[in-house]
Formats: structure tokens, C-alpha cells, sequence
């Protein structure tokens, strides 16, 4: 059984590796984004004429309720573009609708104002139980869209600023009577297209479809300063068949993070992330380049990552998990990833992250099995990987093949070894080799 489960493992990331080159003409113009078509608006209004004013002093919050309350109720056949010319437009917090598309005009800034007193407050998810910082509710996010369908966030690459700086420091300063807002949320939603935007400064994570399905998320550029905390790029959560591709996250948490709800809550919820693709992808962070949890309750399957670029990053691939999250993490494939400058390259864990109370079951184990890692190269790697499963609950079916991770090779410096436990699988073409527990090649196997 060992022997064929390892040649299993060998052939399901090898051999596609043999054909590679062949493939990498096609491998360029592979896209996802076809799940959901852009659409186009026969009916257009500007922000301008409802009283939107882009001098940065403005409050236009007036402006863009009233403009999506015009869209909203007078239902034109194939929907309505919002337009927003340059300047920079301040405003508070608003809902978008079915069937619209926000367009920023290059040199557009939507810009969030920074009056804290006034963000509304709304139920925390139930997959969560309370908000992911505090318990209670949790702050609106900037742009949100609950039920929705057909919305398209797009223009020729104008920014949507949350001025998150305000909301940073009130965590710092542990100020925070909430769970800060994320910048861009849609909920219960579908048929969800964000493109050619600029995103800044977001006050918690930025991009989170939560119970949605057929999300595209391509040609957006993510930024925040290193240091600030949880803004976590792209976070598909309990979502299905979501598309994020290229595009460039730089930001002071994880670049991409797989998500389905928090302990008793998310296995009481039950919806799993699935049919998540990840592509063309370039970025840096504190944190994790791409990651699938930690809070991965209601269980994650079916993602593919690949052609994917990390600089100056905590560790570049992490699927982590803990005691109390239950769930089902399986049929993850990650391949074709560079890294340079990493604390870590690999890593998968039981042991991450917290709990949203008390009441989580210690014996609620998370189930982790059929990751492959494949075609990664890294360099100025302080250690190679780390797989830390749980004794009741080990990892399974962990792949690895055509793995080179380098220490600083300047100073000559070889990134120390693996550290593993209470997992099982296969590793082929590993550097530095990966630990015992992972079976090597079988013995008088021949690759021709």
C-alpha cells in the first residue's frame, strides 16, 4: 500500500512536470475569469450628477446613496454604470446593488472617511459567532454588498482608499470597542466581478466574498504598509467557485487566505470553500504568501494556486489549522511557485491560530489529506518547511515534488532542515530533502 500510495504521489506532480515546457505558451493565456462575463451597461449616470463633488473635502456619501437608490429602483434592462470621473471623493460607508457597475475613471479615488463615530454596525457572521477581533458585532465594511447579483467593481485603475491608519491605531492602542471593517465585503452573493482597481489602506482585511459564489477578482493591485495589522489581501470565505488572478497584493498580513468559518460556529454553518483558483500572483508580506485557514471549519477543497511570485515574505505557503476547527481540508494544489526572502518556504500546521470562546470542542479535529506542492524554487529561505500534523489526527496523502528551497547563498548558507510530525505521504526531487516521514522515490522505479 505504501508503495503505491507513493507512486501515486509521484506521478499526480511529476509527470505533468515532463510536458511542462510544451505547455508553457498555453500555460500564459489559461484564465478562470470565463465563470462570470463582463458585462456591459447600456444605461450610465456619474456620481457628478448627483451633487458628487471629487475635492477631497466633500462628503459625497449623499451622492453614491442616492445614485445605487436610483439604480436600485428604477431596474434599467441590463443594469446601470455608475461612473466616477477624477478627483478624489470622500464619503462614508455604502451599499452597492444587483445589477451595477461601479466605475472608477483613472485618476478616481474613493476615499473613506475617517469619522469612526458614525460607521454602522452589523451582526457578526454565523459562521464566526462574533467578530473575528472581539465579540459582539462588527463594523460595516466600506464598500458592501449583501444578496447581490451581477456587480461589477471596475474603471482604468482608479483607487478605493479606506484610510485605514485611524482604525491601525485604534488596535494598537487596544481602543477598539469592535472588529474593525473589512474595505470591500459581499455576502450571500453572486456573479461578483472586481477588476482594474487600485486598493489602498484598507482597516482590516480588503477583498472578502463570504458565502458567494462566482467571484473573479483579477487585475487588482492590493497595498498596505507592512506593519499593518490583518489586512489581509484577497479572503475567500465559504465561498465557491471563486477566479483571483493576476494581480499584486502587498500588504501586512497574508496575501491570499482560504477561509470557512471559526470553530463550533463554522462546523455548526457548514459551508465549505471550494473550486478556488489562485494565478499569476505577485506580492510580499510579513505573513503568508497563499494560505488556506486558519479558520477552516466548514472546510476547504478543491484549490488550485499556481504561478505565483513572493518577495520578502513570512512563509510563502501555509495551510494551517488547529484542535477545536474541525473541517476538511483536502485536494489542494499549489505549483509553480517562486520565493525569494522568506523565514519559511512550506508550511502546514496544526497548531495555528486562536478561538472565538470557551466553547469550542477540543476534540472537533480538523482533517487534512491530499495536498500536492510542486515546482517551487527558493531563495534567501531561512528554514525549508515545517509539517506539523496532530497526533489523532495526522496529515495524509502530503505530496511533494521539485522542490528546491536555498539559504542566502552569498554567505553560503544552506536553510536548515525539515521538521515534521504525525504526517504521511511522498516527496520526490526535494532540497533539502524533507523528513522520514515522507517516503522518497520507490526503489527500481524508472521514469523514462
Amino acid at each position: 500500500m505504501l508503495r503505491f500510495l507513493v507512486l501515486l504521489c509521484i506521478f499526480s506532480t511529476v509527470l505533468p512536470l515532463w510536458n511542462l515546457e510544451k505547455s508553457v505558451a498555453a500555460e500564459d493565456l489559461i484564465t478562470c475569469s470565463g465563470i462570470v462575463p463582463m458585462r456591459h451597461r447600456n444605461d450610465k449616470i456619474s456620481i457628478t450628477d448627483f451633487g458628487g463633488v471629487g475635492d477631497g473635502k466633500t462628503s459625497n456619501t449623499k451622492a453614491f446613496r442616492e445614485a445605487i437608490y436610483r439604480i436600485q429602483h428604477l431596474r434599467r434592462r441590463g443594469g446601470t454604470l455608475l461612473y466616477v470621473p477624477p478627483g478624489v471623493y470622500l464619503t462614508e460607508t455604502f451599499n452597492l446593488t444587483s445589477h451595477m457597475t461601479l466605475y472608477l475613471a483613472r485618476g478616481a479615488v474613493i476615499k473613506a472617511s475617517q469619522d469612526t463615530q458614525n460607521w454602522p454596525l452589523i451582526a457578526p457572521l454565523p459562521s464566526y459567532g462574533r467578530g473575528r477581533e472581539l465579540p459582539g458585532g462588527r463594523y460595516m465594511s466600506f464598500i458592501h454588498g449583501y444578496g447581490l447579483r451581477d456587480v461589477v467593481i471596475t474603471g482604468e485603475n482608479g483607487t478605493i482608499d479606506g484610510q485605514g491608519d485611524v482604525w491601525w491605531n485604534m488596535w494598537r492602542r487596544r481602543t477598539l470597542q469592535f472588529t474593525r471593517p473589512n474595505l470591500i465585503e459581499f455576502m450571500n452573493s453572486r456573479e461578483i466581478i472586481i477588476s482594474n482597481v487600485i486598493i489602498r489602506n484598507s482597516p482590516f482585511w480588503n477583498i472578502h466574498p463570504v458565502y458567494c459564489s462566482n467571484v473573479v477578482i483579477r487585475y487588482v493591485t492590493i497595498l498596505a504598509p507592512a506593519d499593518s495589522p490583518n489586512t489581509d489581501g484577497i479572503d475567500p470565505d465559504s465561498s465557491s467557485n471563486v477566479c483571483i488572478e493576476d494581480s499584486y497584493i502587498a500588504t501586512g498580513d497574508d496575501l491570499v487566505a482560504v477561509k470557512s468559518g471559526w470553530d463550533e460556529y463554522g462546523i455548526a454553518y457548514g459551508r465549505p470553500s471550494s473550486g478556488i483558483t489562485i494565478r499569476r500572483i505577485t506580492g510580499s508580506s510579513p505573513f503568508s504568501g497563499i494560505a488556506i485557514g486558519s479558520e477552516t471549519s466548514g472546510g476547504v477543497e478543491n484549490v488550485l494556486a499556481e504561478h505565483i511570485s513572493l518577495f520578502n515574505t513570512g512563509v510563502g505557503i501555509h495551510v494551517k489549522t488547529n484542535i477545536g476547527r474541525g473541517g476538511l481540508i483536502r485536494n489542494i494544489t499549489i505549483s509553480d511557485v517562486y520565493i525569494e526572502k522568506a523565514r519559511k518556504g512550506i508550511k502546514i500546521a496544526g497548531d495555528v491560530g486562536g478561538h472565538p470562546d470557551e466553547s469550542y470542542d477540543p476534540n472537533a479535529l480538523p482533517v487534512v489529506k491530499d495536498v500536492t506542492i510542486t515546482n517551487v524554487w527558493g531563495v534567501k529561505v531561512l528554514q525549508a518547511g515545517l509539517i506539523k500534523g496532530l497526533k489523532n489526527s495526522p496529515f495524509t496523502g502530503i505530496c511533494l515534488s521539485d522542490i528546491n528551497l536555498h539559504g542566502d547563498t552569498q554567505e553560503n548558507r544552506s536553510p536548515p532542515p525539515w521538521s515534521c510530525s504525525d504526517v504521511s505521504g511522498g516527496a520526490y526531487q526535494v532540497s533539502p530533502w524533507p523528513c522520514s516521514e515522507l517516503s522518497p522515490s520507490v526503489p527500481d522505479t524508472k521514469f523514462e
